[in-house]
C-alpha cells in the first residue's frame, strides 16, 4: 500500500488561490483574447482550473517538455526539447505551469515562444520556489510561495508517476515545507507590447 503524503496545501486553499489568480488575470486582459500555453504534464490540472476562472475568451495550447541526458565532449548534460510551439504572432500569451523551480525549462520555452513574436508574454504558476532559481526569472502571477522540498499532487507526480490525481498538494517531508502566506500576483516587465 502506498504511503499518503501529508497535506501541505488543501483543496480549499488551492481553489482560493486559483480563483484569485483568475480574477487578476481577467482584469489585466479585459477585452482581449488570451492564448494560454499549458505545460504538460505537470500543468494540466492547474491549467484546466485556471482557464475556467478566466472571464474573457481564451485559446488553449499544450506544449510537452522532454529532457534527455546526453554526453557531449565527455561531459554529461541535460538537453530540453519541446513539442511544436504554436504560432502566437501578435497574440497575448500566458504560459501556465503548476510550479516554477529553477526556471531553466521555462526560460528556454520563453525564448522559443518569443521567436513567434507574440504581442505580450507572461507567466502564471501556482507554486513559486524562488530559492531553487538558477536563472533571473520571476512569474507574473503566482498563488503560493513554497520551500524547496519535493511536493506531489494536483498534477505533480511522485515515484512511478503516482499522486498526480490528488486534490491537494502534499509532501513526504516531515518538517515545515512551505510558506503559508498567500502570495499576491508577482510582476515582472511584460515581454512585448500589452
Amino acid at each position: 500500500m502506498n504511503q499518503r503524503p501529508r497535506v501541505v496545501y488543501s483543496p480549499a486553499k488551492i481553489a482560493a488561490q486559483v480563483a484569485r489568480m483568475g480574477r487578476a488575470i481577467s482584469k489585466d486582459y479585459a477585452g482581449r483574447t488570451l492564448d494560454v500555453v499549458i505545460l504538460l504534464e505537470n500543468g494540466f490540472i492547474f491549467g484546466a482550473d485556471l482557464v475556467r476562472r478566466l472571464s474573457g475568451p481564451a485559446v488553449c495550447h499544450f506544449v510537452r517538455v522532454e529532457r534527455h541526458n546526453v554526453q557531449i565532449g565527455g561531459y554529461d548534460r541535460t538537453e530540453i526539447f519541446f513539442s511544436q510551439a504554436p504560432d502566437l504572432k501578435g497574440r497575448h500569451v500566458l504560459i501556465v505551469d503548476t510550479v516554477l523551480h529553477s526556471g531553466v525549462t521555462m526560460d528556454f520555452l520563453i525564448k522559443r515562444l518569443l521567436e513567434t513574436r507574440p504581442r505580450s508574454l507572461r507567466i502564471a504558476v501556482l507554486l513559486d520556489k524562488p530559492h531553487d532559481r538558477h536563472v533571473d526569472l520571476q512569474p507574473d502571477y503566482f498563488g503560493l510561495s513554497a520551500a524547496s522540498n519535493y511536493m506531489v499532487g494536483y498534477g505533480l507526480p511522485g515515484k512511478r508517476n503516482l499522486y498526480r490525481g490528488l486534490p491537494y498538494i502534499g509532501s513526504f517531508d516531515r518538517g515545515p515545507s512551505a510558506s503559508r502566506r498567500a502570495a499576491r500576483p508577482a510582476r515582472r516587465k511584460s515581454k512585448g507590447k500589452r
